[in-house]
């Protein structure tokens, strides 16, 4: 394929509120570098969809700025903006061939025979279309059917790609053969992509910045390993892993210059790596909420021992097996607390097991701001 252009992308204070008062976007600021594979990801209504409408123009922005390229473009009509977007429902003619469908956006462009069949052919290669170019949409599986959509975005050679959710329509094992296409296809095109999507797996996967939304406001904007590792807040730390963080309640004590936490009767260490930033921060004698995800609660007796002085003890409620891993349910602190162990566990549903908070991992949050405090 020819070069894509450049194409950065900056939002400046940008809302969105509806007629009725509703406010879909609330002060968004944001600057899309070039070439990058942004994702915008967050639970349902949070504003992600129409963040994205707004960049390709299809939808009116209230307030901010909106460039590309340097270039406001607030007021420049959607056909004008070289922004390709793809949907999850794949907004293909029905009456028209797979070639006519990927051809469709090029005719327009009154460009030669030759060129149109050249870049039509280019396209269904890299996608994988070859054999299906005679074909109509009702002839297709859901993934040759996106395929066709994106082939229809790519022949445009367009400065941006945005692509609005364009796996939700597939089932599971289809999204992830797909997901490592559009992988790919963002190698190979080396184009600036804004993707939404709801779901995370897709989200850490693909993206080499993610946004995280909650309720039109940006949370946290950072690398998948950062939001995993480093996150800002309660909402993003519980929306990002699967099975999601545990939250319990925690009173933070100090004895004689060292703090623990107390979490439902038991005491939990703390290292020093913990402890600094609560002193400093003046949480001693507060309440704080811990966070610990599933995976860093051990079941297996060496975690135990060595890590005896933040160990809990536990009544398992349920007991699921997911082949190389075992999901234990459980409450603590009036939380319901999920750990996920080896599947060689001996951990049954009614059994009281001894299980082990790597504290080393633990995170730390305001009971008020939900702000992280590490």
């Amino acid at each position: 394929m020819e070069d894509i252009r450049m194409a950065n992308i900056s939002m400046e204070n940008i809302c969105k509120t509806y007629p009725n008062g509703v406010s879909a976007v609330e002060n968004f600021s944001l600057e899309i570098k070039d070439k990058e594979f942004l994702i915008f990801v967050g639970p349902s209504g949070c504003g992600k969809s129409t963040t994205l409408r707004m960049i390709a123009g299809l939808e009116d922005i209230t307030s901010g700025v909106l460039k590309l390229d340097g270039e406001v473009v607030n007021e420049v009509p959607a056909r004008n903006r070289d922004i390709a977007m793809v949907f999850q429902s794949y907004a293909l003619y029905p009456h028209m061939s797979v070639y006519d469908n990927i051809a469709f956006g090029l005719r327009r462009r009154k460009l030669s025979r030759d060129e149109v069949d050249q870049k039509v052919r280019e396209a269904a290669r890299i996608l994988d279309l070859e054999s299906q170019l005679k074909k109509k949409p009702r002839e297709l599986s859901g993934g040759q059917k996106q395929r066709v959509a994106m082939g229809a975005a790519i022949v445009r050679n367009p400065k941006v790609f945005l692509m609005d959710e364009p796996l939700s329509n597939l089932d599971a094992k289809l999204r992830v053969q797909m997901r490592l296409e559009i992988e790919e296809l963002y190698e190979r095109l080396g184009a600036t992509i804004v993707y939404v999507t709801h779901d995370q797996t897709e989200a850490m996967t693909l993206g080499t910045r993610i946004v995280v939304m909650k309720d039109g406001i940006i949370q946290q904007v950072d690398t998948p390993e950062n939001l995993y590792t480093r996150p800002a807040n309660l909402f993003v730390a519980g929306f990002i892993g699967s099975p999601q963080m545990n939250f319990l309640k925690a009173a933070v004590l100090d004895k004689n210059g060292v703090l623990t936490l107390e979490a439902g009767g038991s005491t939990l260490a703390l290292p020093e790596s913990r402890q600094k930033p609560l002193k400093e921060k003046g949480y001693v004698g507060k309440e704080i909420i811990l966070g610990i995800r599933p995976e860093d609660i051990k079941d297996a007796e060496i975690f135990v021992n060595v890590l005896e002085a933040s160990c809990i003890t536990a009544r398992i409620q349920v007991y699921e097996l997911l082949g190389a891993e075992a999901l234990l349910y459980f409450e603590h602190a009036g939380s319901k607390v999920t750990a996920s162990v080896h599947s060689r566990t001996k951990a049954r549903e009614g059994d009281t097991v001894r299980l082990a908070f790597d504290m080393e991992k633990s995170y730390l949050f305001d009971m008020e701001t939900e702000r992280s405090i590490l």
